[in-house]
């Protein structure tokens, strides 16, 4: 241990004895890293507003000692995940990790096995740095096909049982799949609004609260 760290050590034994409690950067038992697109990126919406942002709110709320590092990029793939996820593991160094891609794979038609095995990767990376990992699967619409569409939507299970992840099946649950779901999205149908945002994060919480245990 370095003088540095023995300072800070008493520094932080010291603000306890005085009844002053934990300062804001000793008081932090997770730091929750969070690799999407668009969907939460908060894409064509006021800043603040999306579920990220919301997700700090939530955090607050519930007095779970947590920052949220956002590392989403509108139009990010799985492998642009894949290849970003070292140095982001190395900087911020996550006890939780958010995966939320898949998405503009699809939009773009690239394999499945490429999905998957992009996935798998992040999953194994995430753990091997020491944090637990979230996985938040996505679905496509029909007109992708039937068979696409079914087998894109199990491989974010199949990740999930593979690597022992948390997982949230669909992140656009009670967004994309009810009656007036068009007046839940903007002009693309492709990018939710803002109010439908905390149904969004009600879907990743369900998942992400049970992790900060």
């Amino acid at each position: 241990m370095t003088r540095r760290t023995l300072l800070a050590h008493f520094t932080v034994l010291a603000l306890v004895a005085a009844g002053g409690g934990l300062p804001a950067w000793a008081e932090a038992r997770h730091t929750i890293l969070v690799v999407g697109d668009s969907l939460s990126a908060e894409y064509g919406i006021e800043r603040g507003k999306g579920w990220v942002s919301l997700l700090e709110k939530q955090l607050a709320q519930d007095k779970q000692s947590a920052t949220v590092v956002n590392a989403s990029i509108s139009g990010d793939t799985t492998s642009g995940g894949r290849s970003r996820l070292p140095a982001l593991l190395k900087q911020h160094r996550p006890t939780l990790v958010v995966i939320e891609l898949g998405a503009n794979d699809a939009l773009r038609g690239l394999p499945l096995k490429m999905t998957q095995d992009n996935l798998l990767a992040m999953a194994r990376a995430a753990k091997a740095a020491g944090a637990k990992v979230l996985l938040v699967g996505m679905q496509v619409p029909p007109n992708y096909g039937r068979r696409y569409s079914e087998d894109f939507a199990a491989l974010f299970g199949s990740v999930s049982k593979a690597e022992g992840t948390a997982l949230v099946p669909f992140l656009l649950k009670g967004v994309a799949d009810v009656p007036n779901a068009e007046a839940l999205f903007q002009a693309d149908r492709i990018h939710p609004k803002a109010q439908a945002h905390p149904t969004m994060l009600a879907n990743v919480w369900a998942g992400l609260k049970p992790l900060l245990r």
